[in-house]
């Protein structure tokens, strides 16, 4: 292969329309001056043509593309090459690193704690309330409302009737029981007032026409609650109506047989002999004050079941209500003193430890809750 000569390469050049005065030789023009870049890259394009002519003299048969380069300063009219950008030395690398700042990873982010578990009821999930109740405005209930009131009244109109009006042949049922509350007091009663008998057997008889009416009168307050109940719920309102009721009737006979009689002994002995007064008592006053006794009594009975359905429905904790003994022992004596017809300290606690001692039976049944 013939080694290309300098004045092959100047032919070449002359070729190309490019005189070869300006051509710089070993990197150095004819004006004395370096190249720049623009004409060191031309300068070596046209170097690689001559070379491939020189090859393609010995070697006719093949025949060598001319790249992009080449391309662009052959021809006179076309445009000139892109301005390639400069390379970026190494020196300068590390500057332009240190100038951009650093990518961190996004910090890892906790999941969020889940949702507290409650503790399951022993009866299942709390249902909602029955969907026969949803629908019903304000209107409606108030209806539904005037509609057990009148009910009420009916059953309340039917058993005074039934308490006070007498059998023939018989006596009516409030006499009997105005005969059951005088036997402690009895010899000692008289009337002070005129009417006192009539207006005092119509206050009896009212009562025991209620106590007739009770069962009549707690289906309807049940009836217009039951709806809005969940199931759970009506469970313990059927379980508690008739054991709220039996422990009224009990409270009732605990303070006929066990206070009455403390009571009325006392107030009918205390200072007679030193005084030589003699005691009557009036009627209408001395009924009012037994059966107001007998009433709070049959109440008091009803706070242990009271509180263990309230435990069992979660709106009292047996925790609560130890702390609150101290609270109940002082309550207790203080509606002792309410209760008792008598100032005396023996019949105040007679009536206030049944009363405290109730309270605990209701913890306890708070516990088994």
């Amino acid at each position: 292969m013939p080694d290309p000569s300098p004045g092959s390469t100047d032919a070449s050049i002359g070729q190309v329309g490019i005189p070869p005065e300006s051509v710089p030789v070993n990197g150095v023009g004819a004006s004395g001056a370096p190249p720049e870049p623009e004409l060191a890259r031309t300068t070596s394009a046209f170097a690689e043509i001559a070379s491939a002519q020189a090859q393609g003299a010995s070697s006719p048969t093949e025949s060598t593309p001319i790249r992009p380069a080449e391309q662009a300063v052959a021809p006179s009219d076309q445009l000139a090459p892109p301005v390639q950008p400069l390379p970026t030395t190494d020196a300068q690398a590390p500057a332009t690193e240190q100038l951009a700042p650093p990518i961190l990873p996004p910090p890892p982010t906790e999941p969020p704690p889940p949702p507290p578990v409650l503790p399951a009821s022993a009866d299942g999930p709390s249902p909602t309330p029955d969907d026969e109740d949803e629908g019903m405005t304000m209107l409606e209930h108030l209806e539904e409302l005037r509609i057990r009131v009148i009910i009420c009244s009916v059953a309340l109109a039917v058993g005074l009737a039934i308490s006070a009006i007498p059998v023939p042949g018989y006596s009516s049922l409030t006499w009997n029981v105005i005969n059951v509350v005088n036997a402690p007091a009895q010899g000692f009663l008289q009337t002070i007032k005129p009417g006192e008998i009539f207006i005092t057997y119509f206050k009896v008889a009212l009562v025991v026409g209620a106590a007739l009416a009770m069962p009549v009168l707690i289906y309807q307050m049940m009836k217009f609650v039951l709806p809005a109940l969940h199931s759970h719920e009506k469970k313990y309102l059927y379980m508690a109506a008739p054991g709220v009721t039996l422990a009224f009737v009990i409270g009732i006979v605990f303070g006929y047989l066990l206070l009455l009689p403390f009571a009325i002994n006392f107030l009918l002995t205390f200072g007679v002999a030193e005084s030589g007064v003699e005691v009557k008592w009036a009627f209408g006053e001395y009924v009012g004050t037994v059966t107001t006794m007998l009433f709070w009594m049959g109440l008091a009975f009803e706070t242990p079941l009271i509180m263990f359905f309230l435990a069992k429905l979660r709106v009292l904790t047996v925790e609560r209500l130890v702390r609150m003994r101290k609270y109940a022992l002082i309550a207790s004596f203080v509606a002792g003193a309410v209760i008792t017809p008598t100032p005396d300290p023996l019949n105040q606690t007679i009536i206030s430890l049944p009363l405290y001692l109730l309270f605990e039976l209701g913890i306890l049944m708070a516990r088994l809750a």
